[in-house]
């Protein structure tokens, strides 16, 4: 039986989870409209993933037996001044989005919850590549984005990623 602090903080992540989908959605359409397919692609790519994200936390739920209560997901910001704000502002997501997964964590251990905190450590380490990847872009953008042959081959990159559905047993 999940500690009810436990069970309240899964099921709001579904939400946060379904937000980072909308918000990557807001940034691969950006991307789109200003020609940068690859881009866009990626981005498209981690919409997949977040939404993924969703549905490992309400099966979890729902294999604890704990009842789920979807609540409306904001809308995302989806006008950028540039093509780095959106790069910086996934960075500072996915941050934010570790804050979160660690304060389930933190929770399910003070409530000796280590079934939760083992469904959890994929997550701790999924938000390590995230951000990492988070920072990559920006790391990128920055040394070749300037330039126009640079952001081309950039983009080109980015068109090539893969998706590969998450492999976590529940």
């Amino acid at each position: 039986m999940l500690d009810e602090k436990v069970g309240a903080l899964l099921n709001v992540q579904i939400n946060k989870e379904l937000y980072s989908a909308y918000l990557y959605m807001s940034f691969a359409n950006y991307f789109e409209l200003k020609g940068l397919s690859g881009f866009s692609h990626w981005y498209d790519v981690q919409t997949q993933e977040e939404r993924d994200h969703a549905l490992l936390f309400r099966q979890y739920l729902l294999n604890n037996n704990w009842p789920i209560t979807l609540e409306s997901i904001d809308m995302p910001e989806n006008t950028f001044p540039d093509t780095m704000t959106p790069l910086k502002a996934g960075l500072a997501h996915e941050e934010y989005v570790t804050s979160l997964i660690d304060t389930i964590y933190d929770a399910a251990a003070a409530a000796k919850d280590y079934r939760t905190m083992q469904f959890l450590d994929w997550f701790i380490k999924e938000q390590g590549e995230e951000e990492e990847n988070a920072r990559n872009l920006i790391d990128k953008m920055t040394l070749f984005g300037t330039d126009p042959k640079g952001l081309y081959l950039l983009d080109q990159e980015y068109a090539t990623r893969l998706y590969a559905p998450p492999s976590l047993v529940l």
